[in-house]
């Protein structure tokens, strides 16, 4: 059974972390809750002239799996993580409602959990005549914090760099940056693939899959 949910306006912005330990410490000491830890393998889908690309749009798989344990993982929290579960997700560009929402990245969203694996949606999406294009992972650690309600507060560590991403509406993100020493000169509003783009250039290496293991 697929479980969906409602086309959403994502509000987001990322952080990059250069200390992470002191990043959780921050955390702990505003009171954060620690909820899940998940390896994520994601896969971008597009047609062949780049036409989700060039309207601003995207497709993707995710498949979500268990992550390596950490030091702030509870035994506890670490039996309700998630195990195993393929997500179907779209977006597509969401208009700017004022001049200040260029601060932040904002799409139109919408998820499916989908039964079957991503070689399952993989092999459907290319029956499609989609392609995939662009592969990165990540290590996911989810927080929340009960003093900004809706507020999601995610650690994504990545072959490129650790950063934070705080989702949620324009008010909370700053409060909670503010909070973690953050300001809004530190906002990154642009995707991962953005940022693996930048981190090849300052290493004089040609882009291409933003991913764990040796095979690119």
């Amino acid at each position: 059974m697929s479980v969906h949910r409602q086309t959403n306006r994502e509000i987001e912005v990322k952080l990059r972390v250069a200390d992470v330990p002191d990043t959780l410490r921050k955390l702990k000491d505003l009171g954060a809750r620690y909820e899940s830890r998940v390896l994520e393998r994601n896969t971008l889908y597009d047609t062949p002239d780049s036409a989700f690309r060039r309207s601003g749009a995207l497709l993707r798989i995710r498949s979500e799996g268990p992550a390596p344990r950490a030091g702030y993982q509870s035994a506890n929290v670490a039996r309700r993580s998630p195990t195993r579960r393929t997500i179907l997700t779209s977006k597509a560009p969401a208009a700017l409602r004022s001049p200040h929402d260029r601060y932040y990245k904002e799409k139109l969203e919408r998820e499916l959990v989908v039964a079957g694996s991503s070689t399952h949606w993989d092999r459907r999406l290319r029956s499609l005549g989609l392609s995939p294009g662009f592969r990165y992972d990540k290590i996911r650690s989810t927080f929340r914090l009960s003093r900004f309600p809706g507020l999601a507060i995610e650690l994504d560590e990545t072959p490129a760099g650790t950063f934070l991403e705080l989702e949620g509406l324009p008010r909370a993100i700053d409060r909670a940056a503010r909070a973690l020493g953050y300001s809004s000169r530190d906002y990154y509003c642009g995707s991962y693939w953005d940022v693996y783009v930048a981190d090849c250039r300052c290493k004089g290496i040609t882009p291409r899959n933003m991913v764990f293991d040796k095979q690119k």
